[in-house]
């Protein structure tokens, strides 16, 4: 049974998996004009006058729709749209496909994803861009002009460092490329210093502005995107950037948000969200560094932004280009089978790296020290003349603490968590719970005096303080936020990630922990360890020593010798033995022992497919590991255990009477890089 008429589309924001799909409502005749694809909408659910949002997405029975979808096929009467919210259209049809061909590839919920590309409502802010389109639209709008002299500029003298076919054809055409950033230092006018990889970024950006199309800029923090920001102030055309940003505030992020909305080029920038912008005539997007954890989205569907950057090319026919000072194996992957080009720098120039391990010290105590001789000399000379970088692991003072009689770890007798000091005059309290260990007793023998087992920047700057008097020393962390220094001599003590970028550079870098950094359990642990050290020795000045302490092996050999990819490409070898990530996609699936016993039934029979386990993670829970191939094979894993988490979300719904709704107990995550 169908009937004709207007019919509306819609998504229900709601993070049920039964509700992910689209509902057809009747649009009443008052409501017409405004109930158009993208815009807010209140429906009626259910019953007892119970009201949710959502998006319109389709309206059909218009003379926009093809004849074949002009009616609804739903059987009985449909109930109308309740309201329209705003006549704003913040959702557009490419983001609506993008975050559906997200959510089914994970198992996921397009609305999840939506909240994650369309910012909360700002309703101020919203009616003074409908004003001003309003009034726009009514005039005359003059054509959006990208020819600035800075644009011209960026242009026509298109990446000095790099061959000029392999970066200007993205701009004019569709490639995806691998690029290998120059490990350098750009001055500015106003007396900051940026890294010449944010400036590569902005002269694409500002290229493909030029050519009438616009780009996603997506990077790791704010710190990145301050470094980016700074070199598109000089290039860029006064108002063609939008910032979108989570550390802006509410009415500027959702101020920047409707500004891609309009029908103009523009160059959007920001960190992993980014990559869901409504930019108009995407060209291109270009993604800092994505090994960088923070592209890793936390919340469900768990989407990172480099696969959502990957989907998004491929619906958008666009250019796509992975920069970094290393590479990760999924980038590797891509390259091996030819889906990115490899580009690497016309000259072939980087940081004189000196692993500790490559010299021979004859003193075995010498060798054994946390700062070697060859690199204390180096800084007690370097120092001198400028600033010396120190990269340790770990920020506080001393981050964590052991028995001084059977050395084991000492750990809190509340909730088992890890001791520490967070100075040296200070109480040691755990670092998970806080709670204070005043009268601490060792659970093994009893003992109560503590031993300093590792040394974090504040306990690394006294003991340097010392032994280098005179010198100033600056901590950089987390607590301790520094992103430009001067070329003033001083000591840098910082965690990885969180070093200021001196002017000309360090004159020294020091990169300590080594060791304690490889301890990590975790099959990315040498490849992250990788991208520490080059993003720091990226910030060596001329001729500076960067100075590895404590490894050696393939690791020390890749940044001696500056070749990240030599390293993914044994590492994508090696997991391609053991049919590893990402050799073969995973996913986890937990929940009861039935639950998952229910989900997995059906993969365990398909080809291509493996089902580890289930073990026991948590009484009552187990964990199952499925691993199976890319293409249509994820596909159908993806629809199998999707439909298992709506059988298990449907069957929990609040019985009658009961004061509380039973929470789902089944879970699937995708792709999760700490699974191995």
């Amino acid at each position: 049974m169908t009937r004709a008429g207007l019919v509306a589309r819609v998504l229900i924001d709601s993070p049920l998996p039964q509700l992910d799909h689209l509902f057809d409502y009747s649009i009443p005749a008052e409501l017409a004009d405004l109930a158009r694809p993208g815009v807010r909408v209140k429906v009626p659910l259910r019953s007892a006058g119970r009201v949710a949002e959502g998006y319109l997405i389709e309206v059909l029975g218009t003379p926009d729709t093809t004849p074949a979808a002009a009616e609804s096929e739903f059987v009985g009467a449909l109930s109308p749209i309740d309201g329209v919210v705003s006549a704003a259209p913040v959702l557009t049809p490419a983001v609506w496909l993008l975050a559906r061909r997200l959510a089914d590839r994970p198992a996921g919920n397009a609305s999840d994803i939506i909240r994650l590309a369309v910012p909360p409502r700002q309703v101020r802010v919203e009616k003074a861009w409908l004003a001003a389109r309003t009034a726009a639209d009514a005039g005359s709008v003059p054509g959006h002009a990208a020819t600035s002299a800075a644009a011209d500029a960026a242009a026509a003298t298109f990446f000095s460092d790099y061959p000029t076919d392999s970066l200007l054809v993205p701009v004019l055409g569709r490639q995806r490329l691998c690029v290998a950033a120059v490990p350098d230092l750009v001055p500015l006018p106003d007396g900051r210093t940026i890294g010449i990889w944010a400036q590569t970024m902005a002269e694409l950006a500002v290229a493909t502005l030029a050519a009438g199309r616009s780009s996603v800029l997506v990077v790791p923090d704010y710190r990145d995107q301050d470094q980016v920001q700074a070199a598109l102030d000089l290039l860029a055309p006064v108002g063609s950037v939008s910032r979108v940003d989570a550390r802006q505030p509410n009415p500027d992020r959702y101020r920047a948000f409707l500004a891609c909305l309009t029908p103009a080029p523009r160059i959007v920038l920001g960190n992993r969200s980014a990559v869901y912008a409504p930019a108009h005539e995407l060209g291109l997007i270009a993604l800092w560094d994505d090994g960088d954890p923070l592209h890793s989205e936390p919340l469900s569907p768990y989407v990172h932004a480099r696969d959502a950057a990957l989907v998004r090319q491929g619906q958008a026919d666009c250019a796509l280009v992975f920069l970094g000072h290393s590479r990760t194996v999924e980038v590797q992957r891509l390259v091996e089978i030819g889906w990115l080009t490899e580009v690497h720098p016309a000259r072939n120039r980087h940081p004189r790296v000196i692993p500790t391990d490559f010299q021979s010290e004859p003193d075995q105590q010498a060798r054994a020290a946390r700062i070697p001789t060859a690199a204390w000399l180096a800084a007690k000379e370097a120092v001198k003349h400028g600033p010396v970088l120190v990269q340790v692991a770990s920020p506080g003072y001393a981050p964590m603490l052991a028995c001084q009689s059977c050395k084991k770890s000492a750990r809190c007798t509340k909730c088992q968590g890890p001791l520490g000091l967070a100075s040296a005059t200070s109480t040691p309290s755990c670092r998970w719970c806080g709670a204070l260990a005043a009268d601490w007793a060792c659970v093994h023998c009893e003992g109560r005096s503590l031993r300093v087992v590792t040394l974090g920047t504040g306990r690394t700057a006294e003991e340097l303080g010392r032994a280098f008097p005179g010198a100033r020393v600056i901590i950089a962390d987390g607590e301790h936020p520094l992103q430009q220094l001067g070329a003033e001599p001083a000591l840098v003590i910082a965690t990885r990630g969180a070093e200021p970028i001196p002017t000309g550079g360090y004159r020294a870098i020091l990169l300590l922990d080594g060791e304690r950094m490889l301890a990590r359990e975790s099959l990315r642990v040498g490849g992250d360890c990788l991208r520490w050290w080059s993003n720091a020795a990226a910030l060596a000045g001329p001729g500076a020593p960067v100075i590895l302490v404590g490894v050696g092996g393939v690791l020390a050999r890749a940044l001696n010798n500056w070749q990240p990819e030599a390293l993914a490409a044994d590492e994508l070898h090696d997991r391609r033995q053991l049919r590893f990530p990402p050799a073969v996609r995973v996913a986890s699936v937990t929940g009861t022992a039935a639950d998952v016993a229910g989900a997995v039934v059906d993969l365990a029979a398909m080809d291509g497919v493996d089902v580890l386990g289930p073990v026991t993670t948590e009484e009552p829970l187990v964990r199952a590991i499925v691993r199976f191939a890319y293409g249509s094979t994820g596909d159908d894993v993806a629809r199998l255990l999707k439909a298992a988490i709506v059988r298990n979300a449907a069957r929990r719904r609040r019985p009658k009477g009961a004061a509380f709704r039973p929470a789902p107990t089944l879970k699937v995550r995708f792709d999760d890089p700490e699974l191995l």
